[in-house]
């Protein structure tokens, strides 16, 4: 089935206050590039926790190939946070072996082949490196999985424009046809050319879902244009 993720009445409440998502609904299909996009406090993180099994619903559901978050759907999804999480004192080497006990779908040779292209080194601490160089080895360690569905959370925020360029590069490259990349980011127009579709919402709820050549079509706007007239920002 084309089905990869389903959304379905999703709601979080993380107290009385404060409703993170409100009755969303959503399918993603395979084979897409697909950008999550809103404003700041639109519940983008949220969403993802979630569909990483970090955070329970407090009413709906979500189907990642036809399993809740957990154990099963964790399998099949390689996840970026927007914060680095290695251990300074980790070394390249380690966390290449860590992901290959950890993950059946993890492929050393093609992390290696990457790093080897960056002049990484393999036996370089985590704390010797950039601020760009580390992102830059934990999405090749990402999109080293031979994931269904990778989730990126602000993949180029912070990096020079020259790493920017190479992650982007990066995702498009190693990612196989039937899987799907949901990416979330503010940097619209840097990452616009490599999307199928995107998601607009805004809190809480879905705004908008739609192909990037229907928005250019129909609108006569591109994807970073419309967000900003949607959003007014």
């Amino acid at each position: 089935m084309s089905e990869l993720v389903e959304v379905r009445n999703l709601t979080k409440v993380y107290d009385k206050k404060k409703t993170a998502l409100q009755n969303l609904n959503l399918t993603i299909t395979r084979g897409k590039i697909i950008g999550l996009l809103g404003p700041n406090g639109s519940g983008k993180t949220t969403l993802i926790k979630i569909l990483n099994g970090l955070l329970n619903p407090t009413e709906g559901e979500v189907l990642i190939n036809g399993n809740k978050p957990g154990p099963a759907s964790k399998a099949h999804v390689s996840y970026l946070p927007e914060r680095t999480y290695f251990q300074n004192s980790m070394k390249v080497r380690e966390l290449i072996e860590y992901f290959t006990d950890f993950y059946e779908d993890f492929r050393p040779e093609r992390a290696r082949e990457m790093l080897a292209s960056l002049n990484i080194n393999e036996n370089d601490r985590i704390k010797t490196l950039s601020k760009g160089t580390r992102e830059k080895v934990q999405l090749i360690l990402v999109m080293s999985r031979e994931a269904d569905l990778y989730i990126l959370d602000e993949p180029i925020a912070g990096v020079d424009p020259a790493a920017r360029d190479y992650i982007i590069r990066t995702i498009i490259t190693n990612y196989n046809e039937n899987a799907t990349v949901l990416l979330s980011t503010h940097l619209i127009s840097d990452i616009e050319n490599i999307l199928d579709e995107v998601i607009f919402i805004k809190e809480g709820h879905l705004v908008l879902q739609s192909t990037v050549e229907d928005i250019r079509m129909i609108q006569g706007k591109s994807v970073d244009s419309y967000f900003r007239e949607v959003f007014a920002c």
